[in-house]
């Protein structure tokens, strides 16, 4: 019978957040893989847990991972943990937990810290509809392509950064989003934590007066649905009307319905649709 995967949470700063079940877990399991073990001795030690660690890092996360399902294949339990937070988010984890999956072994979850859930309930932004996307691609072609994707994001972002690389991801952002709505997060749960409300103009300003320290979690307002939808009247009032109905017909749409999706578009009644396209097809055959 195979072994047990646990995903262990860990503080993300105060060690007071350890939960007793992960304490009890990580004590009872054959083996810990963590992070960076270096990092995780002092959390260990801190709660008289003297289990065997193991390393599992970005740099060796699928060879890595095989061995632990092999060794979870023959039966012995396996708690992972991250330098901080939850396993899998935005951490190497994901492959070990996908690897689980596909041969049987089983998965659970302790629940526990995660920096982005922190950070987007004190930032006082929207709450119900949000996306996580973590540290922006560090190539250049993908980042550029994610940027545009966030362009149009209508959810509340939530964003990763270390400090040195603060000031220029804050260029970026304003560059591509405008002088949004911002929550600047750093040090959470720990002694000299900070919660800033601010907008982009204003933070690109700060961050080329001082010295950004400690990482970042960044809490981005989404594009308002008003203006998506200013935008999208602006784009449809440079199709012709013939443009606009093949733009929804070449997404499947039957002419009924496009018809119907091109009225709605404009703001106008179908019938005025109609009339407007058979005035065309009136004066083509005309001439």
């Amino acid at each position: 019978m195979a072994g047990t995967l646990y995903l262990c949470a860990t503080p993300i700063g105060n060690l007071g957040d350890m939960t007793p079940r992960a304490v009890e877990t990580l004590r009872g399991v054959d083996l810990i893989a963590a992070e960076d073990t270096r990092n995780s001795i002092r959390l260990l030690n801190h709660f008289d847990i003297h289990t065997p660690m193991t390393s599992y890092h970005e740099y060796n996360k699928v060879e890595k991972a095989r061995q632990l399902v092999e060794r979870l294949l023959a039966g012995k339990d396996v708690a992972l943990v991250t330098d901080a937070g939850t396993p899998a988010i935005s951490d190497p984890g994901e492959v070990l937990v996908a690897m689980c999956h596909e041969n049987g072994v089983p998965v659970t979850g302790l629940p526990g810290p995660a920096a982005c859930i922190v950070a987007l309930t004190l930032s006082g932004l929207p709450t119900r509809r949000f996306c996580f996307e973590g540290f922006l691609p560090s190539d250049k072609r993908e980042r550029k392509t994610v940027l545009r994707e966030l362009e149009k994001e209508t959810r509340t972002m939530i964003l990763y950064e270390a400090p040195h690389h603060l000031a220029g991801t804050l260029e970026e952002l304003q560059g591509c989003l405008g002088n949004r709505r911002l929550t600047l997060c750093r040090e959470l749960t720990k002694k000299f934590e900070t919660v800033t409300p601010t907008t982009l103009e204003e933070a690109v300003q700060q961050y080329q007066r001082e010295e950004p320290r400690g990482e970042y979690v960044l809490v981005i307002e989404g594009k308002s649905l008003q203006e998506v939808r200013l935008e999208e009247i602006a784009a449809w009032e440079t199709m012709s009307l013939e443009e606009h109905m093949a733009y929804y017909e070449a997404q499947g749409m039957d002419g009924k319905s496009a018809m119907k999706q091109v009225a709605r578009d404009r703001g106008v009644g179908k019938r005025e649709i109609y009339a407007g396209l058979l005035g065309r097809q009136d004066n083509r055959d005309a001439t």
